[in-house]
């Protein structure tokens, strides 16, 4: 087997590791504040610990894991100020975006965020599953993509892998559906309509509204695990 061979079978290894932890952050198989065992992970996927190192030294690159020396791997615990920080950060940046994207809108990217809109209103209407936390990302992400800014979309891809992977999506999206489906069709319409203010608007209403309700969930599971037991 010739060496460019050898190392592309290495990488694949490696990016399936990569997006088979991705996986068990989201499904909540791995939590925050809990060590992770590259040994366990490598018997669990059945692959040798080496992709897994590799993979999980991606996902300290990205702030998803950090590694203690003679230790290990671990999640990092809960922290409210970066989820609020995540959460004005996504306002600053997805709000900036919109004039730019309303700037080049088409008939055919129109479509592209109709679609996006369409497929999270059909999403399953239970807070609690995981079709709904992605069919949210979808629109947003579609939303900044129109754009065409790479930095900016690339940025908020991270800040949505950091809510989404390294907190519980289940517990951060709490903001009741009909809110959220209101909120989504309306910046679809000023979209179309080529109403810059109003879109920014409605767009950073909603992303303070959804961080509320994450930041009352979060407070709540903190409580009740710190609360003495009776």
């Amino acid at each position: 087997m010739s060496p460019k061979k050898t190392k592309k079978r290495k990488e694949d290894f490696t990016q399936e590791a990569y997006m088979g932890i991705r996986r068990m952050f989201f499904n909540n198989e791995i939590i925050p504040g809990q060590k992770i065992s590259y040994r366990d992970l490598a018997e669990r996927m059945g692959m040798s610990a080496t992709p897994i190192i590799q993979a999980l030294k991606r996902l300290e690159f990205q702030g998803l894991v950090r590694h203690e020396p003679n230790c290990g791997y671990y999640t990092e615990k809960t922290s409210i100020e970066e989820i609020t920080e995540i959460y004005d950060f996504r306002k600053i940046i997805e709000v900036a975006l919109v004039e730019k994207t309303i700037q080049g809108i088409t008939a055919g990217k129109l479509v592209k965020l109709k679609k996006a809109l369409e497929s999270h209103l059909c999403a399953v209407r239970d807070v609690y599953l995981k079709d709904r936390l992605l069919k949210d990302r979808e629109f947003h992400m579609a939303l900044a993509e129109l754009s065409g800014c790479t930095l900016q979309i690339n940025t908020l891809r991270h800040l949505f892998d950091l809510l989404y992977l390294k907190y519980r999506g289940n517990i951060l999206f709490v903001t009741p559906m009909d809110t959220v489906d209101d909120q989504h069709t309306k910046i679809y319409e000023h979209i179309a309509a080529k109403n810059i203010k109003e879109a920014q608007h409605i767009l950073g209403q909603h992303i303070l509204n959804v961080k509320k309700h994450a930041l009352i969930s979060v407070n709540r599971v903190i409580n009740e695990k710190s609360a003495p037991m009776i």
